[in-house]
This record gives structure tokens, sequence and C-alpha cells, in this order.
């Protein structure tokens, strides 16, 4: 069973151990040099009132997986970006599913119209999740430049709320 609710500053450190086993093994995110739970709760106050941030916990009150959602300067006012991690090992099990019904409508009461999803064309795993929440292509970026000095290309999709 799989329990979300809006992210708090205490989560922070539990999200960034999930976030930088995702980093450590690469090729899933664009987040490339480790994350405190500092830095995500920074992260979490930057864009307070215009961004919102949910963690999945399991029946032992672990984080699972989170999400956010948040503005981006590069999108038009209406739209904002999301951004989602599972702990490695548990993906497919419905906690994707659970973070975007909270994210959706928390984008929605925002009063944004859209969200972004901006994936690693390299990331399988990113591409099918996004497209399976009904996400749809609309913009491919060649050559991103990671924090490292790799160069990705990212798929830019689409959902209408």
């Amino acid at each position: 069973m799989i329990n979300v609710r809006p992210a708090i500053p205490l989560d922070a450190p539990s999200m960034a151990r999930l976030l930088n086993e995702i980093i450590r093994i690469g090729g899933t995110t664009a987040i490339t040099r480790p994350v405190t739970g500092e830095d995500l709760s920074d992260w979490m106050t930057e864009s307070a009132g215009q961004s919102a941030w949910h963690v999945a916990l399991d029946q032992d009150e672990e984080v699972v997986g989170f999400q956010w959602i948040s503005p981006n300067e590069a999108l038009p006012p209406e739209a904002i970006d999301i951004a989602t991690f599972v702990q490695v090992g548990r993906t497919g099990l419905g906690i994707g599913s659970s973070l975007f019904k909270a994210s959706s409508a928390a984008a929605k009461a925002l009063g944004y119209v859209w969200i972004n999803a901006n994936i690693r064309a390299d990331n399988e795993g990113g591409l099918t999740y996004y497209q399976s929440r009904g996400f749809r292509d609309y913009g491919i970026i060649e050559g991103y430049p990671l924090a490292d000095g790799t160069r990705v290309d990212k798929r830019l999709k689409r959902y209408d709320i």
C-alpha cells in the first residue's frame, strides 16, 4: 500500500538518499551531482506557493518515491515542470501513478494549464512512464549539456490538465 502526501522539510534527507542512488547509477536524470537534504529543502521553499512536492510512503512510512512540480522561466506562465523519482527496484508498482494523481491535482489547483516533462532521450523508463500518464511529445532538445559535461538529447512531453 502506497500513501502519498505533501512533502515536508523533514522528508528531505530521505528524498536525497533516494535521489542520490539514482544519480549514482546514472543514465536517467539530468542531475549529475549528489544532493543533500538541505538542497532539496531549499528547492522546496524557493518556489513555495507556485510549486508542489509530494512523497510516496510505503507501509513502514519510508519514502519510496517523490515528485515535484515547479515553475520554469523557459516555459510560458500557464505551464509547470515535473520531476519524478522512484526508489531503485520499486518501479512499476504504482508509486509514480499515485504521485501523478496528487501532482496533477495540485497543478490544476495552482492554476496551471499544462505540465511539462523534460526527459533524457536515453531514459526509456521515464519516457514510458510519462507516455502512460497521457503526456504527448512536442519537442526535442539536442545535445543538452549536463553539469558533468555529458551531452544528451532530451524529449519534451506535455500533459494538458
